[in-house]
């Protein structure tokens, strides 16, 4: 029954009651979930392995939207996209589903740099969420940048906090973020009304241009999206000679490091090594991703 757990060190196998599947635009599920035990320990960054279905021998990975550990509920976004997340769209309110989690290494955001430009793109949004309502209060100071291609998974509307160097007409925010009092912007190439025309990754660098050098040392990006997203936003930090950390999108098998299925290679001082996402990432720094990007520009 929902709310029994096993635990393997800090990842807990439970079964969790689904309290609500509801259909948003885009392709968009938001998937909400009574596990006590997960909800308690998640971080931004952090993910969970869903059973979708009887019949499916293999787990879903799906980032964690929210966490809310006073309710002991945990919020997923995703889309049905292949056969395991369209078995999940079949669930519904009071049914259980085997959860897996929290997985994997969160974001570790440096409280000397306390401006977090936190950018997601497309299902790599859930994180970025998860992440800024975790740096509601002071002293960090977190801006929100989101894009998609698709509908948004939410009513965008003109944000109410005003925030200097965007790029004009750029108002469209997520109205959640609104609601905390963290400023947010939404980029998108559909012309979508509000939204910055041109990816994410531009909106970014186009506000960067405007910082003072004083500002720029104390602010820190944290990325997720697809890949080329992530290796632009890497670009971009190693302009600016920022710090940055991305966390990947990988196809997963066991999702906790069995498999070896997902693994990276990654730049250390002791050379290139090999890296599982699920378990030594997701979340890794991206100087350390692409390593090539901050040679060329001298950090």
């Amino acid at each position: 029954m929902a709310g029994e757990a096993s635990k393997v060190g800090s990842i807990v196998l439970q079964d969790a009651r689904v309290e609500a599947n509801e259909a948003l635009p885009g392709g968009h599920y938001l998937l909400r979930l009574t596990a006590p035990d997960i909800a308690g320990r998640a971080r931004p960054g952090q993910f969970v392995q869903l059973r979708c279905g009887p019949d499916l021998p293999l787990r879903r990975p799906l980032s964690i939207l929210r966490a809310v550990p006073r309710d002991g509920q945990i919020e997923l976004l995703y889309k049905a996209v292949g056969l395991g997340t369209r078995q999940l769209t079949e669930r519904s309110r009071g049914q259980s589903l085997s959860v897996l989690g929290p997985i994997g290494e969160p974001f570790a955001p440096d409280p000397g740099r306390p401006r977090v430009l936190a950018i997601g793109g497309g299902v790599g949004m859930p994180p970025m969420l998860f992440l800024a309502q975790t740096l509601r209060q002071a002293p960090w100071l977190p801006l929100l940048l989101l894009g998609s291609e698709v509908a948004f998974p939410f009513q965008p509307r003109p944000s109410t906090l005003l925030l200097e160097g965007m790029p004009h007409g750029t108002i469209a925010a997520l109205p959640l973020a609104e609601d905390w009092g963290i400023p947010s912007r939404l980029a998108s190439g559909q012309g979508f009304p509000g939204c910055f025309d041109g990816h994410v990754t531009a909106l970014a660098e186009a506000y960067l241009q405007t910082l003072s050098a004083q500002t720029l040392r104390l602010t820190q990006i944290m990325a997720c999206g697809p890949t080329p997203m992530l290796r632009a936003i890497a670009g971009v930090a190693a302009r600016y000679c920022l710090p940055a950390q991305l966390c990947l999108e990988e196809h997963m098998a066991c999702g906790v490091g069995g498999c070896a299925g997902c693994v990276v290679q990654l730049a250390t001082p002791a050379g290139p090594v090999m890296a599982r996402v699920c378990v030594d990432g997701p979340v890794f720094e991206a100087a350390a991703v692409y390593p090539e990007l901050f040679t060329a520009t001298g950090t």
